[in-house]
């Protein structure tokens, strides 16, 4: 099992100042590869003092420099705010400074106050999504872009510098919408799962994604997905409980107050029907909301996280963890004691499962003189 590591990058309230928590957030980034985690990744978001993180690729490109071995994942580029061009030369640019260790995730985006920042329409988000993963995932294995769909005109451009390891098998996009599995079936992405709902529900959004990846892609076993997990981990069964309720809780209360899921801005949004559901139990019952949220996630002792994680694994058959360590408020040194009582005694038993292995390019691309 790989695993990697990420930061979010919230600073909820204000009660340090933006430099301060991306000084804190940067160095839990440099423990990373020495504590023996296996990637980095960065989400995007913008505007909020949810996730201060506007450039995944900038920042990624920074942990190029400072890492050896580390692979580089974005979780994810939300295609609808970008120029599908631009992208696929900034990721090619990282793949070559980084000597091929990155790893493209993609979105189409879920947060009204970033799509009303960007001017772009959330009731044709997916329209635009479905172009602009097409054309990018084909300019990254062509050299080159062009295209001509309903949303997105481009002539064609080489990619320069231009792509020299296939992107195939690094690809992954997120959903959690019973449309995003055959979405990101037909493109040839894995599948990064965000836990907003059970991992039995998780499990039928798989099978359907298989059933489409199968269907379009004979003779081919689909990609097995990713798990993202908000992780704390402590010698104490109940001091692990009490943080985790806490940390973990407000960490959702985050994701309520920017993307207005206990609020009217959804409902009715095309698109977006999905989480409607979400949106109503919210309203109704945010206690059990958020404990169920909880409860998802892999906290408490060494030998309890195991247990969860492997659990999970069994449910959907990922081959890759991405872990969270610092979030909800948690003070940074807590974080810290957390990430590295993972690393010595959690990392060694996740990394020992036995599944396939993760983002491998299938193969190399000709030069192209």
């Amino acid at each position: 099992m790989h695993v990697g590591y990420a930061p979010v990058f919230q600073n909820l309230g204000r009660p340090i100042s933006d430099r301060e928590a991306y000084r804190q957030e940067l160095r839990l980034v440099d423990l990373a590869e020495p504590l023996g985690f296996e990637s980095i990744w960065e989400p995007e978001h913008h505007f909020t003092d949810y996730e201060m993180t506007p450039d995944v690729l900038q920042f990624l490109t920074w942990c190029a420099g400072r890492t050896k071995h580390v692979k580089l994942g974005s979780m994810v580029v939300v295609l609808p705010w970008h120029d599908p061009l631009r992208v696929a030369e900034q990721i090619t640019l990282l793949d070559h400074l980084s000597d091929g260790r990155a790893i493209l995730g993609i979105g189409r985006g879920l947060g009204a106050i970033e799509f009303d920042g960007f001017r772009v329409d959330m009731t044709r988000s997916r329209g635009i999504f479905n172009d602009n993963a097409d054309a990018l995932v084909q300019a990254l294995e062509r050299g080159y872009i062009e295209y001509d769909g309903e949303f997105l005109k481009q002539p064609r451009r080489d990619i320069r510098p231009a792509p020299f390891k296939s992107f195939e098998g690094r690809m992954f996009g997120a959903g959690l919408s019973p449309e995003t599995g055959p979405i990101m079936a037909r493109l040839g992405l894995g599948m990064l799962i965000f836990p907003l709902k059970a991992w039995s529900d998780v499990r039928v959004t798989l099978e359907d994604y298989g059933k489409e990846w199968r269907k379009v892609r004979p003779g081919t076993e689909p990609a097995k997905s990713i798990q993202v997990a908000f992780c704390y981990v402590d010698k104490d069964p109940a001091r692990a409980r009490a943080i985790a309720t806490t940390h973990v809780g407000n960490y959702y209360n985050s994701i309520i107050a920017h993307y207005d899921m206990a609020g009217d801005r959804l409902k009715g949004t095309k698109g977006y029907e999905f989480y409607q559901k979400t949106i109503q139990a919210n309203q109704d019952n945010l206690d059990d909301t958020i404990r169920n949220f909880v409860d998802l996630m892999p906290w408490g002792t060494p030998e309890q996280v195991i247990a969860k994680l492997a659990d999970v694994h069994r449910q959907i058959d990922n081959n890759a963890i991405i872990a969270h360590f610092a979030f909800g408020g948690m003070p940074y040194d807590l974080a810290e004691q957390s990430m590295r009582l993972f690393a010595a005694e959690v990392l060694p038993a996740v990394k020992a499962i036995k599944t396939t292995p993760f983002a491998e390019s299938t193969h190399d691309l000709p030069p192209r003189i």
